[in-house]
């Protein structure tokens, strides 16, 4: 297996002051293509300290992606760092500069003289297109590594390391076979209650059982190599049956995308009104498209559950929607949740017990019950169900 790294540059990465979402995303897709990161570096905008990691890295690593550090300004300097690793100077790539021009020139913007810059690469670099910005990439050979060089801005990393770095990497070196992930994703469970659950479950050596706690769900994980596959499918049923009732979706669709597709599939259009979590639920279903005929964010207010109830109904008559959810305020660690639908209104009273919970978790949970509880309808199923430290107190349905 071929040894791949990436190498995260600048100040403000090295210092905390952004996270470095580029390197989340990148293990991950590289992962999913059966390169798993060997390594992760950060360095700073320091020359000296990008030539010396890049000499250090080039005897260890077949690959290494370089992310950062190609812009206009005097503390971008990867490109220089890779000229000086290797004993060479910059050179001016004259059809990017022209294309450079061309881009400022089709918004009506005059280019800075600064931006010549990115145009400059190592004399003996291979160009990498940017089809989406400003700043080339380009790939370097220095001792036995391999190195790609690339912009930190996140939408012109990942079209350049997917349409233009994995085309490279499949021609000139044998990929091992991508390994098979299974998932699915759990709400109210604890993990250490999943964990223990399946601690029987028998798998092959090379295959593990993962879990990622994301308050307010955990994803299970069953990862192992392509030549395990028929084991992993045949423990998969076992993983669903002690995720039960808790199960909220399987893959990497997201309970928001889910729910869009469903209400779209089945023509129907929603109305929001929220107090507690505050237009949360408005802003993870809009990001999915999906059918919002209105959403509404109301101050909080002390309500009864038949009140809350009576709200959403109403909400869902005058709206003209197929179907009206509703959040209420927090009183007492009390909240209550509605869903009303064309056969009738389904209310649930909840106690929240763990309010060591910062706010915005807690709206985000809150977020999370009412979808489930909208998955729930959706799917045919009772509205309520166990949620752990969350704990249903009382239950309504109004015709």
């Amino acid at each position: 297996m071929i040894s791949v790294e990436m190498l995260s540059t600048g100040d403000e990465v090295l210092h905390g002051q952004i996270t470095d979402t580029n390197a989340a995303w990148l293990a991950n897709f590289f992962f999913e293509q059966g390169l798993p990161l060997t390594r992760r570096n950060t360095v700073g905008d320091s020359l000296e300290s990008l030539v010396n990691v890049l000499r250090e890295r080039s005897e260890h690593a077949d690959v290494l992606i370089v992310n950062g550090g190609l812009g206009p300004t005097s503390d971008d300097l990867s490109a220089l760092a890779a000229a000086t690793a290797k004993g060479e100077g910059l050179v001016l790539h004259e059809p990017w500069l022209a294309e450079m021009e061309r881009f400022f020139n089709d918004r009506g913007r005059v280019m800075a003289p600064s931006n010549r810059k990115q145009a400059e690469i190592p004399a003996s670099a291979e160009f990498i297109n940017n089809p989406v910005g400003t700043a080339c990439g380009f790939a370097v050979k220095l001792n036995r590594c391999l190195m790609f060089f690339t912009p930190g801005v996140p939408s012109e990393f990942k079209v350049m390391v997917e349409q233009e770095i994995m085309p490279r990497l499949r021609e000139r070196f044998t990929l091992p076979e991508p390994p098979i992930c299974l998932r699915l994703t759990t709400f109210g469970r604890s993990e250490s209650d999943l964990a223990q659950s399946l601690d029987h479950l028998a798998l092959p050596e090379s295959v593990s059982m993962g879990y990622r706690s994301s308050m307010p769900i955990i994803e299970l994980k069953l990862t192992g190599p392509a030549s395990e596959k028929a084991a992993m499918l045949a423990a998969w049923p076992e993983v669903q049956r002690v995720a039960g009732e808790n199960l909220i979706f399987e893959g990497t669709e997201g309970l928001p995308a889910q729910i869009a597709r469903h209400l779209q599939e089945r023509q129907l259009s929603l109305t929001l009104s929220e107090q507690f979590t505050g237009g949360l639920l408005a802003l993870q279903l809009s990001r999915e498209n999906a059918s919002l005929l209105a959403s509404e964010v109301v101050p909080s207010q002390e309500e009864t559950l038949a009140q809350t109830a009576h709200w959403a109904a109403d909400r869902r008559v005058n709206h003209f929607a197929g179907l009206a959810l509703s959040v209420s305020g927090l009183e007492d660690e009390h909240l209550n949740f509605a869903l009303a639908t064309p056969q009738g209104t389904h209310a649930l009273r909840v106690k929240m017990s763990a309010t060591r919970y910062s706010l915005p978790v807690r709206q985000e949970v809150c977020a999370m019950m009412a979808l489930n509880m909208l998955r729930r309808w959706l799917n045919g199923k009772d509205v309520a169900s166990d949620h752990g430290w969350i704990d249903v107190v009382d239950t309504l349905f109004i015709e």
